[in-house]
């Protein structure tokens, strides 16, 4: 996969933490955000793509296996 570089402004503050988390994960501050940026990716990008296929679905309707009768009637569901 070919990669580019890109700038960055962060406030020297949020640098720092960023730094402390990306030791304690045993990684590099361009490692740790290349890997919170693809995982964001995947999940919008996933979510997308089931919300659509979803909706499809939606517009599709479901067969209920009715043979063609429609709908049950109330009192034939509920009898006592």
């Amino acid at each position: 996969m070919e990669m580019q570089n890109i700038t960055l402004s962060l406030s020297k503050r949020t640098l720092k933490k960023i730094k402390l988390i990306a030791v304690q994960r045993q990684t590099s501050v361009s490692g740790l955000l290349t890997k919170i940026l693809d995982d964001l990716v995947d999940e919008e990008t996933g979510y997308s793509s089931a919300r659509r296929r979803q909706l499809d679905l939606l517009e599709q309707g479901l067969d209920l296996r009715l043979g063609g009768e429609g709908l049950a009637q109330r009192e034939t569901l509920h009898e006592r």
